[in-house]
């Protein structure tokens, strides 16, 4: 179960209203660390080897929005196969492949948007930075992104045959989708919408993603939704809201899957009345959890 041409994802990006504080808060709460700095711009790293798995930008407005999922490919010849496939899935190429000579990372990539404004990138050849192995209460990488959909089947059938990606699992309220060992790297949730549903960062170990909770909880942000194990994806978790309303999760211990994994359907995922998740100890996700999952859209074209 991976893509031919996607090995993972890298990084989002992501519009903010105020910089500095989004700085504050991703550095000095979330524990992630400045990689690089322009005068508009902060890229924000992880433990591991990528160049950053945030790229903030000031936007001068009241609202993040999101400019882009970055994915990495597994080899220059997958992004041209990316990119011959991204026209006949309906999608469309918003810059063709070349040199990313704006984005510290480097490398070469391009960028296209799907159906529905959603926009990706696909890089090969980006920096890759020391991999400094697991650190007590630092995200080591990004695990997933989920995205809404007002047109779930549509989004899962443009992520498979622009991005050969397969499909995972499928519940009620969410199809995952997978492209490596990881259960899913991204997943498309059931929406009257397109916004940005949250951001999932690995952490080292369980103990890393409570004490990520106490921390979170210290500074002003509560556990919207957890602790808890999802069913598919078996991943412990921890939902918050950041400062500007972008939800973000605390995550580990993410099933590994390979060519043996039998998808599941809506059928398999079913959980006794008043649970939500594997054990059961927390409540549904808060109401204005769901709200923020709704209010963080694309930058339009």
């Amino acid at each position: 179960m991976s893509s031919p041409w996607i090995e993972g994802v890298r990084s989002v990006a992501l519009n903010v209203p105020d910089l500095a504080r989004a700085e504050t808060f991703y550095t000095e709460v979330w524990h992630l660390q400045v990689s690089h700095r322009s005068e508009h711009a902060v890229y924000l790293r992880g433990s591991g080897a990528d160049h950053h798995l945030l790229a903030l930008y000031a936007n001068g407005g009241d609202t993040p929005k999101i400019r882009q999922v970055t994915l990495r490919a597994r080899s220059a010849e997958a992004l041209q196969a990316v990119a011959e496939a991204v026209p006949r899935a309906g999608g469309a190429i918003a810059s063709p492949i070349g040199p990313l000579t704006k984005n510290p990372a480097g490398g070469t990539g391009l960028t296209l948007r799907d159906p529905h404004g959603r926009v990706f990138q696909v890089v090969h050849g980006d920096t890759r930075l020391e991999d400094r192995g697991p650190q007590r209460d630092t995200p080591v990488r990004l695990t997933h992104v989920v995205l809404n959909s007002h047109a779930v089947d549509d989004t899962q059938r443009f992520l498979t045959e622009a991005l050969g990606f397969t499909l995972a699992d499928r519940t009620v309220a969410i199809a995952f989708m997978n492209c490596n060992r990881d259960h899913h790297t991204l997943a498309v949730g059931v929406a009257d919408n397109d916004a940005l549903n949250h951001i999932a960062f690995l952490m080292p170990d369980g103990d890393a993603v409570m004490r990520g909770g106490g921390r979170m909880k210290d500074a002003g942000h509560p556990i919207q939704w957890g602790p808890g194990r999802h069913g598919p994806g078996d991943n412990l978790f921890n939902y918050f809201i950041d400062p500007f309303g972008i939800v973000i999760e605390y995550t580990a211990e993410v099933e590994q899957v390979d060519e043996t994994y039998q998808p599941r359907g809506p059928a398999d995922w079913k959980w006794p009345p008043g649970r939500v998740d594997q054990w059961g100890i927390s409540a549904p996700p808060s109401t204005t959890l769901k709200e923020a999952q709704r209010r963080v859209l694309f930058v339009p074209s």
